[in-house]
């Protein structure tokens, strides 16, 4: 969930990663309480801008956006919960101390933990080093390594206040182009277009182009988006900036198996990895995820 600001114009976002929820009956009815909650504060509103292409594949699933940018359910969680966050800490090692976890970063600077939970990609909690390697049973390791994801390009195009873009859609999913999978105009999409802000467009490649050019720069991916853009809209005005962000694992091909969507590598201390690589990947999976660890941590603490 991944909202990113114009550097021209910081009113003007985009959603570079996942565009819309969707809550299938079922989840409708589990996760009931989440959705009530984030609907009764604005935080998600029923998708009605029109998407062309779209899949249905039951017509009585409900679909939903953010006004403010997916990234705004993570930072309501975040800010209900009363942590202290800290961002733009990459985490490299894990060492057993004194019955706690500490925690190294690639600075260099360490913490302790009395309980760590992991939620990155699967692939990423397998590269970390230390005595977490140790934790991991043959097993595990076996499970982990068969979780597998798709890769993707995301671009963002913002615009000037007042700029045109003349399309009957506010989003489209793309079926016969080699590059281009999933086109939107983010603010009309999420209902937020507005005379005094400036629009802007979303591009997402497909799993296949993700996949061809997943170990070059994004400098270099870029004008060839741009390219097959144009030619799906040639008459698309030239923005005023634009980001392009590389999705190495974008969502989950193959989760975990039969997992209970936790996996304990250790306890006390606690060592507890989650997220969609061992539910699915959508904001159910991630939800349904959350309440198995916190499940785990309530029974056992």
């Amino acid at each position: 969930m991944s909202t990113t600001r114009s550097h021209h114009d910081p009113k003007c976002t985009a959603d570079l990663g996942a565009e819309y929820v969707t809550a299938t009956p079922h989840y409708a009815k589990k996760h009931k309480s989440f959705y009530d909650e984030l609907l009764a504060l604005g935080i998600l509103k029923p998708l009605t801008a029109a998407v062309d292409g779209m899949i249905v594949s039951d017509p009585r699933s409900q679909n939903f956006v953010t006004p403010l940018g997916m990234s705004s359910i993570v930072k309501h969680y975040l800010q209900e919960s009363g942590a202290e966050v800290t961002y733009n800490c990459l985490v490299t090692h894990m060492y057993l101390r004194n019955g706690k976890w500490e925690v190294q970063r690639k600075s260099g600077s360490s913490e302790m933990f009395d309980i760590v939970v992991l939620t990155m990609p699967v692939p990423q909690i397998l590269q970390l080093q230390g005595d977490i390697t140790k934790c991991i049973t043959d097993s595990q390791r076996q499970q982990m390594e068969s979780v597998s994801y798709s890769s993707r390009y995301a671009l963002g195009l913002f615009y000037e206040a007042g700029t045109q873009i003349d399309v009957p859609w506010a989003a489209k999913y793309i079926s016969d182009n080699p590059c281009i999978r999933f086109i939107s105009i983010d603010d009309k999409k999420r209902s937020v277009d507005s005379p005094t802000c400036g629009p802007a467009v979303v591009v997402h490649t497909s799993v296949s182009f993700g996949k061809e050019h997943l170990e070059e720069e994004k400098e270099e991916v870029q004008p060839l988006i741009l390219k097959h853009l144009e030619n799906l809209m040639p008459d698309l005005p030239k923005p005023v900036s634009s980001k392009c962000q590389k999705w190495r694992y974008s969502q989950v091909i193959n989760a975990v198996v039969d997992g209970p969507g936790q996996m304990t590598l250790h306890s006390k201390p606690w060592l507890i990895c989650g997220g969609d690589g061992f539910t699915h990947s959508n904001f159910d999976g991630c939800v349904e995820s959350a309440l198995n660890i916190l499940h785990t941590l309530k029974m056992s603490i």
